[in-house]
């Protein structure tokens, strides 16, 4: 009778090692961008000046940096001054507030701030990817009781994250 039971745990643990064997799951990322990096190795990304009438002068190295960070992380490219296997370069153009929402009394309860950017990519392994003067714009809103100048640098961090996402989607991830 202890044999039966020894044989029944045994056949017991033997299904459970086989069933913990055969189940897995394959977890893996789908490729962030399209590069073919065969051709394409190198990127050259001009800085941005500033040319909005509304001039934050931390705007420009902010966006400058996070733009080019976002290129090393997402990709193998190596980045390169000019002669580059894709170039992008591009101006900011905009930075504007405007009063959004009126509330009960008649004055303003929110201000949207606008980030506008124009870009220019050239993809030298293959020009049909190319574009010139491409506009991307993001925007934040706050509320008007408070100053921009307290609600600023944030804004401006949510804005560069959108903007240079959607500038590396349009250039590199084909979405």
């Amino acid at each position: 009778m202890d044999w039966i039971k020894k044989i029944a745990s045994t056949a017991m643990l033997l299904g459970i090692l086989l069933i913990v064997n055969s189940c897995s799951i394959k977890v893996g990322l789908a490729p962030i961008s399209s590069i073919d990096y065969a051709k394409v190795k190198t990127i050259s990304i001009a800085d941005f000046q500033n040319r909005a009438e509304y001039v934050y002068a931390p705007l420009a190295t902010q966006f400058n940096q996070d733009l080019k960070d976002l290129f090393m992380r997402q990709t193998r490219l190596s980045l390169v001054n000019g002669n580059a296997d894709l170039e992008i370069d591009g101006e900011i153009t905009g930075y504007n507030q405007y009063n959004e929402a009126v509330d009960a009394s008649g004055f303003s309860s929110k201000v949207k701030v606008t980030l506008t950017v124009k870009v220019t990519f050239v993809n030298n392994t293959d020009h049909k990817d190319d574009f010139t003067d491409q506009q991307f714009t993001a925007f934040q809103t706050y509320d008007s009781s408070l100053l921009l100048t307290d609600v600023q640098d944030d804004l401006i961090t949510k804005m560069v994250k959108d903007i240079t996402e959607q500038i590396f989607n349009a250039t590199v991830a084909n979405w």
